[in-house]
């Protein structure tokens, strides 16, 4: 009675350890989808800031350049809150569009209904090409040779 005690016990650590490294794969990725819209967000809003104050780009070698450059330090600041801001909502605006349409009740079934509706990826074949290397310099001179073949 003791080993069988000792076995659920062990089977329920296990499932314990893979519930937590998929919390933090999860949130990995959404720390990467995050980021990655925080830098689009920053350079579109940044890149509209600038079309609206060109007049900095026209004085940038004069004193009064030098004066507006730091009113440009304060549009980048600007420009990064409002990225930051546009991708945090943009991000989680999505996620949570996914998850209301997909109908389900936590991250087990949103993951289990993804996983069936999304086409699978399978290595059933091997690959055509080579796939190790020696050296950063021996994946070069292949790249270089590859586009020719």
């Amino acid at each position: 009675m003791n080993e069988a005690g000792t076995a659920a016990t062990a089977a329920t650590a296990v499932e314990a350890e893979k519930q937590r490294k998929f919390r933090i794969q999860a949130a990995a990725f959404l720390g990467l989808v995050g980021g990655m819209s925080a830098l689009f967000g920053f350079s579109r809003t940044l890149s509209t800031a600038k079309k609206s104050d060109s007049k900095v780009l026209k004085q940038a070698g004069t004193r009064q350049g030098m004066i507006l450059m730091d009113e440009g330090s304060a549009l980048a600041l600007r420009a990064f809150g409002w990225g930051t801001l546009y991708a945090v909502l943009g991000t989680g605006a999505f996620c949570y569009g996914f998850w209301k349409l997909s109908g389900a009740k936590d991250f087990e079934e949103f993951r289990m209904k993804m996983g069936r509706s999304l086409p699978r990826i399978t290595s059933e074949e091997a690959p055509t090409s080579r796939t190790d290397f020696e050296s950063l310099t021996d994946l070069m001179k292949y790249l270089a040779t590859w586009a020719k073949e």
